[in-house]
Order: structure tokens, then sequence, then C-alpha cells
């Protein structure tokens, strides 16, 4: 008979697929906030988390459909994860002035709007290590390059047009937004 383990049974998030707790272990011990940011299928979630023994504790957080307030109608898209991570960096403004990024288990594809969400947060003045290659470019960001789509395309941007945004306008709208995210205080 062995006396040796054949198989070790993981932990629960890890089995998941949702936490990689060697990255985690790594950030941990860097004991600066992590900027956490998730993309799911309806929304860009991003969150201000500082590390504690008993629990993470959640400095702020920021939701891609909390911009309707700011009369920006994307929720899934470049310009939409950059005005949330600008809305996270001016909510935190003050309590923090260096962090790392934890994107968690995806992979770090540049461009993606996890890179955005993260280019948001640095130009609202929260300091990041950050790659100039890893970030959308400027007509992707401001949405640019979604108006030259939209007006080939009017049909799958029904959501736009509702809210009373032509194709074409969007990044007008994205302008707009900056600028009343500008008034937030921490």
């Amino acid at each position: 008979m062995s006396k040796d383990k054949t198989f070790e049974t993981q932990f629960r998030r890890r089995q998941q697929g949702k936490t990689d707790y060697t990255k985690r272990l790594a950030l941990v011990r860097s004991k600066k906030v992590r900027i956490v940011v998730r993309k799911t299928n309806s929304q860009i979630i991003a969150q201000a988390v500082k590390y504690d023994p008993v629990g993470d504790q959640t400095l702020a957080t920021a939701t891609s459909k909390e911009l309707t307030k700011y009369n920006f109608y994307g929720t899934n898209n470049t310009p939409s994860a950059y005005l949330t991570g600008y809305l996270l960096g001016k909510k935190l403004n003050g309590k923090v002035k260096e962090a790392m990024s934890d994107i968690g288990r995806r992979s770090p594809s540049h461009g993606s709007v996890v890179f955005a969400c993260l280019k948001g947060i640095v130009d609202a003045g929260i300091n990041l290590p950050l790659s100039k290659e890893a970030i959308p470019s400027q007509d992707r960001l401001s949405g640019k390059a979604l108006d030259n789509y939209a007006k080939e395309n009017t049909e799958k941007f029904s959501q736009y047009t509702k809210a009373g945004i032509t194709p074409g306008e969007i990044e007008k709208a994205f302008e707009k937004a900056k600028a009343e995210i500008e008034k937030v205080k921490a």
C-alpha cells in the first residue's frame, strides 16, 4: 500500500477557475492597493481593494452601468471601459496614490477593454504601472473608431439611438461624459 498522496484537491475557487492563488499572493505581498478589473458579458466592473487579514476591503467600486448617470450608454466596449476606470480613479482621488493592477485569470491581451479601464484610472491621477503598448489607441478610447463602425452598422447600435445618441455622435457623448466625471469628488 502506498503512503504518498496521488491526488491533492485544490481550493474551491481554483477548481472553478476563478482565483490564481500564486498570482494573488504576489499581489497581496506588495502591500499596495489592487485595482481589480473584470469584464462580464454585460458590463465592466472596476474595484480598488486593500488586503486585510480578516478579509479584503473594497475602497471604491465603479461599473459601466453607472455611466448612464453621465449620459453615456455603452456598457461593454472600449470607451465605456475607459470611462469606468476614469470614474473609479476620480472616486479614489486623494485616498490612493499608488496601486497594482489585478486582471485575474484573464490572459492579458494588448488593446483590450481591461487595459482601457486601467488607462482611465491612470488618467484620473492614480500611479499604476502600465505599458504603453498594452493601451488601446486614442481613437478606440475616445469612441472615434466605434463611431465609424456605427455609421456602417446602425442596426447594431439601438441602445444608443434609444438614448438619443445617433451613430456618429458617440465620441461627443464620450467627451461630455468625461467632462461630467471630471467633477466627481472622492
